[in-house]
């Protein structure tokens, strides 16, 4: 269609010229004394076209030969920056190849480029960006060459070079490369102070809080670290199987930082609800209240939820975690003053009636009992668990408990026996 349109415009063309030229009888007269020269028409137009024909392509060869220069400065720019190009892909393949000496080479040899570019007067849009990247590698294959020198002094550079207007984006990469070389010194602190001069955005980044939280527990700054892997966790940087496993290793590290009782609940304040749920974190919890000599029913009333998980979820417990949660409540009985333990007993009764085959209720019931000066049925209850307790502790503890039973109604055989028990188990544990 669009030839057939051309064709068409073509012969409109030539048969217009075949009008006007073909019968055309002006004439043009040229007086130049004492000349003159009779020209026709037709030719003084067709002198005219070729006048404009050879003016146009004089000026577009005079603008070629003027923008010469230009072109070949074009043609060198660009040609540095291939070659700048070229020399900053062999640094980040040297880099992920593990050839750092080449990496370090390679990123030189782009910043000389640069620099020689600067000197003749041609600046690059993106030179700050680049010269901070290549500075950042130089000091990324220093780092790795354990060359500390080299690497302060790439990493000053592309510091000041990211710090510029035009390449600020690229400053918090280096800080938190910076973070992570401290990290990779063991120096905690330093590690530590590059993230605090971080934006407030990029400092809530997930590649920034797990830099925080590894120089967090460096530094044994346990609080900060549970914080931040609570960070973490919220923005799903954690799988679901090692999310809970982190934050219950976390808790109950800052669980052992205190050394007081106030402390201690100052400590179970600032944890969350679903770490107090945990039981490894109660029961470390409450049983080093105990220790310090903190309020026993506090300490009960901190394992209450972990007891009332184990009696409506079966399973919910593993065989340690039951165990630590019987010997708790039997370090909370013993330690004891008065008799405090009746609402306690009320529970333990009713879960062992519940439980009638568990082993372990049995035997945290006969505690209780003896606590309570109900020694016949703390006798009863002892006597039935033995046969069944698989934790060695609580077998020895049950074998204590009886001879002291025996020893209580005068009966010597018997009490000889049970701590000739409990001593053949500790000797064989």
């Amino acid at each position: 269609m669009r030839a057939a349109l051309w064709f068409l415009g073509l012969f409109g063309v030539a048969v217009a010229i075949a009008l006007f030229a073909g019968n055309n009888q002006g004439t043009i007269t040229v007086f130049w004394p004492p000349y003159r020269v009779d020209l026709s028409l037709n030719l003084v137009v067709l002198l005219l076209a070729l006048f404009v024909l050879v003016l146009h392509v004089a000026l577009r060869a005079l603008a070629a030969l003027f923008a010469m220069p230009g072109h070949a400065r074009s043609w060198r720019i660009q040609h540095q920056e291939r070659a700048m190009h070229v020399a900053l892909l062999d640094a980040l393949s040297h880099m992920m190849a593990g050839r750092f000496i080449r990496a370090r080479k390679a990123a030189e040899v782009v910043l000389a480029r640069e620099s020689a570019m600067a000197r003749s007067g041609e600046t690059l849009v993106y030179s700050a960006r680049l010269r901070a990247l290549s500075h950042l590698l130089a000091a990324e294959s220093a780092q790795s060459l354990q060359d500390k020198v080299a690497r302060e002094d790439h990493l000053r550079q592309s510091l000041e070079q990211a710090s510029r207007h035009d390449a600020q984006e690229t400053c918090e990469g280096v800080q938190l490369r910076a973070a992570r070389w401290s990290l990779e010194d063991h120096d905690a602190q330093g590690a530590l102070q590059w993230l605090n001069e971080l934006p407030q955005g990029a400092s809530r980044r997930t590649l920034a809080l797990r830099l925080r939280l590894q120089a967090a527990r460096m530094a044994h700054q346990t609080q900060m670290a549970l914080e931040t892997a609570r960070l973490l966790a919220k923005h799903r940087a954690f799988s679901e199987v090692a999310a809970p496993g982190i934050l219950r290793s976390l808790a109950l590290d800052l669980v052992l930082t205190a050394y007081d009782p106030d402390q201690l609940q100052t400590v179970w304040g600032q944890l969350d609800e679903a770490e107090r749920l945990m039981p490894e974190v109660a029961i470390e919890a409450s049983s080093r209240l105990l220790k310090v000599g903190g309020d026993i029913e506090l300490a009960r009333h901190w394992l209450l939820p972990v007891w009332e998980r184990m009696l409506a979820q079966p399973g919910a417990l593993t065989d340690a975690q039951r165990i630590s949660l019987i010997r708790a409540l039997e370090s909370s009985f013993a330690m004891a003053t008065g008799t405090p333990e009746a609402t306690w007993l009320t529970r333990i009764e009713r879960a062992q009636m519940a439980n009638p085959a568990d082993s372990s209720l049995q035997y945290l019931a006969g505690i209780t009992c003896m606590r309570l000066q109900l020694w016949g049925k703390a006798q009863q209850l002892l006597q039935q668990s033995l046969p069944r307790l698989q934790d060695v502790s609580l077998e020895r503890n049950a074998w204590a408990a009886l001879a002291e039973l025996a020893d209580r109604r005068g009966d010597v055989v018997a009490a000889t026996q049970a701590w000739k028990n409990a001593a053949k188990i500790t000797t064989s544990a």
